[in-house]
């Protein structure tokens, strides 16, 4: 995997931010797009724009043909069954509220649990909890290790008879942490409860295998995975996408209108209302061959390795705490002694290194980690140890300006 060739192909990487070489260490929040994937979405409203499905003219051919070929790559990348069981949507977010309004609604009752952890980001907690508000389920949380990992025998204390619907993240926002999905299926399963993943930090970085996780819905956005915004998908297991009423209603979904009731189309179409994200959908379709074509196993290797030599380097710096486990993705969360982090983050933004400051969508993970925020530096296939390398100076800098406080 050639790092420096790989940087050629993404345009933005190449600038200067306050007088420095733009160091992009925020890919957690989203990820920047290459050239392929520029091209691809330039290539669509400049010579294929039109509406998918409805025509039969050239245009809307091609644009039909290329909307639905990204449906099967996606279906290859995460290894679905089929493509009856890709949907569409505008990202991790709405997939999971499917889940929660259109399966979660209709199949919890007063008694049932929901078992999700504290780790969760806000788009895996608010929805179980107006779930289990709208169906008098109870929501319970496997505790976390010291570390930030799950154990499995909390798992298996924590899912009982009751519960339903499991619904954790492969891979930490925060901490990095790399859950043991398929593990923790298998329990879910045990005890007749469905099992929804967030793979919106795992889908960029890894290889996604469903089947053999044996997950019933899996979630991603295509943003942070060199893919345009306001593009995800939702995968589903197809008997229970089936029994589930689609969340949206208008064009494109239905079969048969009539003036007093309507019907289907069959999987995926009726989850998908509306004139789709083509455009985006184009895009994903883009992101994915290009992601292939890196290896998804060079990817991981590459990031995993930029993780521990950060770790490595930051001992050299006094007052900085890291959180998370030790095996962990391409991520470090930190804080450092008596400066906020949105003050750390400024004075690196001065020198050019783009981090992230805040919750990042995690209160409860802020509540158990005693903390109201953290900085965190995140990796992808574009960057180099002199990324990291110039991340450290940065924060070196920062304890200069501050003085000597940290």
């Amino acid at each position: 995997m050639n790092v420096n060739e790989i940087r050629k192909m993404f345009p933005i990487l190449h600038q200067e931010v306050n007088g420095n070489p733009l160091v992009y260490l925020d890919s957690a929040a989203t990820s920047q797009k290459p050239t392929p994937v520029i091209e691809a979405l330039d290539n669509y409203y400049r010579e294929i724009n039109s509406n998918v499905h409805r025509g039969v003219h050239t245009l809307g051919t091609k644009a039909t043909d290329a909307y639905e070929g990204t449906r099967e790559k996606v279906r290859s990348f995460i290894n679905a069954r089929s493509t009856e069981e890709i949907i569409f949507t505008r990202g991790t977010t709405t997939s999971i509220n499917t889940v929660a309004y259109s399966y979660a609604r209709a199949n919890l009752k007063e008694g049932d649990e929901i078992v999700i952890t504290p780790m969760e980001h806000h788009s895996n907690i608010i929805p179980w909890q107006q779930a289990a508000k709208a169906t008098g389920a109870t929501l319970k949380y496997i505790p976390l290790q010291d570390d930030g990992s799950i154990s499995l025998e909390d798992v298996k204390s924590t899912i009982t008879e009751n519960t339903k619907l499991v619904a954790v993240m492969q891979v930490s926002n925060v901490l990095g942490t790399i859950n043991p999905i398929k593990e923790i299926t298998a329990i879910a399963h045990q005890h007749g409860a469905v099992m929804v993943v967030d793979g919106a930090q795992s889908t960029p970085h890894m290889k996604v295998d469903v089947q053999d996780l044996d997950c019933d819905f899996f979630a991603f956005s295509g943003h942070k995975m060199c893919g345009p915004t306001g593009i995800g998908v939702l995968y589903g297991k197809k008997e229970h996408l089936e029994k589930m009423d689609p969340v949206e209603f208008g064009g494109e979904m239905i079969d048969f209108v009539g003036l007093q009731d309507s019907t289907w189309k069959e999987l995926p179409w009726k989850f998908e209302g509306g004139t789709p994200i083509i455009g985006g959908a184009i895009g994903l379709g883009a992101a994915i061959d290009f992601l292939n074509e890196v290896g998804l196993d060079n990817i991981h290797q590459h990031e995993e390795e930029l993780a521990r030599y950060t770790i490595e380097r930051l001992k050299d710096v006094d007052g900085v705490k890291v959180y998370g486990p030790e095996e962990r993705a391409g991520i470090v969360t930190f804080n450092c002694d008596d400066v906020h982090p949105h003050d750390v983050a400024t004075v690196l933004d001065s020198e050019g290194i783009a981090v992230r400051a805040g919750h990042h969508c995690a209160q409860p993970l802020m509540k158990w980690l005693d903390v109201t925020a953290t900085a965190r530096a995140s990796f992808y296939l574009y960057n180099t140890k002199e990324d990291v390398d110039a991340f450290v100076a940065g924060l070196q800098k920062a304890k200069e300006y501050f003085g000597d406080v940290f």
